[in-house]
């Protein structure tokens, strides 16, 4: 071959080279082949140390009842997924006669918001900015990622967390979030011209790990509803804007996370948030009745492992830790997904307040086999070690947890506790 030949192709290797290297810098497709690694990697981890399922309760020791750890999570927000009150909520039950509200409409459909595609494990963000931009804000996910999970492999949001984004950037509006929600509920909201966003279970098509589930957590606003159909309208920020979903698969998706809904309003429409929840606007009340739905459910569908999950998430807000303890023995015996402890983390508390330290290492561990890099997983490993006696493997977890999010607290909390600057 000629030697020109060569130098042209040499140099067009050159330019192919120093043109991949600055695509590569964009961002979107630096996060894009980095989504890719991680891919890989998570199907790698699961052939080399399979998870399996989660695993069932470890016999209960004698009960001691131990202190939360010190936690303050982002700065004004919670870091527990117990409770983030509403302004002017009272911390105790009071009991509110049931109002009697008017009839509503037998559908109803609120213009939808400018949608937005989410990106890779930003279905928190991604949903919260198309809620938002409802209000006429002008953002987008990445701002409210870069403020709630900097790291895109950071895999869950919490629901504090967004409200927490909403409290502290977004403060023209107000924001709160509750639990134990129903269908009529939600109706009542958007016959009022206001859209309502829920957490809820997603089934993923891809194979992340063999004997993947495909089990996982979203969030989803609902902008319309239709009674003649059975259908509510969603705004659905990985499948699609302005998709259909019956009332009874809603529900069913619903449940597994408690039935947790974001509230988001303008100051000036408290008094119709009031009206509309009732006596739920009430933090205690609205527990209570969560808790009550949840036994209810719990005898209705013995077999139904979130109703028991759902029982002991409300236990704990009441701290009937043994209790609460006892209501995920038996959704863990019944069955949980794969994924479940990368979005709730109730059994970790209940089981630390009960002194069940090696049941609190034990699934703590197997949540980090499928989520390595979450860092309540991590730090509820760390307490466990901790409690084990292994201090230095309890530094460890809180540092990875810091570095996993470096704006968790309650990780910087943990090591200066431990004597170590975070």
């Amino acid at each position: 071959m000629k030697p020109r030949i060569l130098l042209i192709m040499a140099g067009a290797a050159a330019l192919l080279l120093i043109a991949g290297v600055g695509i590569v810098q964009i961002p979107s497709v630096y996060d894009r082949l980095n989504w890719h690694k991680e891919e890989a990697m998570a199907y790698l981890r699961g052939v080399i140390n399979p998870a399996g399922p989660m695993p069932t309760a470890l016999p209960a020791p004698h009960v001691v009842h131990h202190a939360l750890p010190t936690s303050t999570a982002l700065p004004g927000a919670q870091s527990d997924p117990l409770a983030t009150p509403l302004p002017g909520a009272t911390a105790t039950p009071t009991m509110a006669p049931t109002p009697t509200y008017p009839p509503i409409p037998a559908h109803a459909q609120i213009p939808p918001p400018l949608w937005e595609k989410q990106d890779a494990n930003n279905c928190g963000p991604a949903t919260l900015s198309i809620f938002l931009h409802f209000y006429g804000w002008s953002g987008t996910q990445y701002d409210v990622a870069s403020v709630i999970k900097p790291d895109i492999n950071d895999r869950n949001v919490n629901i504090d967390e967004l409200v927490y984004f909403v409290r502290t950037h977004v403060g023209w509006l107000d924001a709160g979030y509750r639990v134990g929600g129903n269908l009529e509920l939600i109706k009542r909201f958007i016959a009022n011209g206001i859209p309502f966003m829920i957490e809820e279970t997603s089934i993923l098509a891809p194979v992340y790990w063999p004997g993947d589930d495909h089990w996982a957590g979203h969030y989803l606003l609902i902008t319309g509803y239709d009674d003649d159909t059975h259908t509510f309208t969603v705004q659905d920020s990985w499948l699609g804007p302005n998709l259909v979903n019956s009332y009874k698969d809603l529900d069913k998706h619903w449940q597994a996370f408690n039935r947790a809904y974001v509230l988001l309003y303008r100051p000036a429409q408290e008094p119709l948030i009031k009206s509309l929840l009732g006596s739920d606007w009430d933090e205690a009340t609205n527990r209570q009745h969560a808790l009550d739905t949840a036994t209810q459910e719990t005898q209705t569908e013995p077999k139904n492992a979130f109703a028991w999950f759902n029982r002991g998430t409300n236990l704990l807000y009441f701290q009937r830790w043994s209790e609460a303890a006892d209501a995920y023995d038996t959704a863990r015996q019944i069955g949980l997904p794969q994924r479940m402890l990368r979005y709730q983390f109730g059994p970790f508390i209940a089981y630390f307040k009960t002194n069940r330290i090696q049941d609190l290492v034990t699934l703590s561990a197997y949540a980090l086999k499928i989520t390595p890099n979450s860092e309540e997983d991590l730090y509820w490993h760390g307490w466990g070690l901790y409690e084990e006696g292994d201090k230095a493997g309890a530094i460890k977890e809180f540092q990875a947890a810091v570095k996993a999010n470096p704006t968790y607290q309650d990780a910087k909390n943990a090591l200066l506790t431990l004597g170590v600057n975070p």
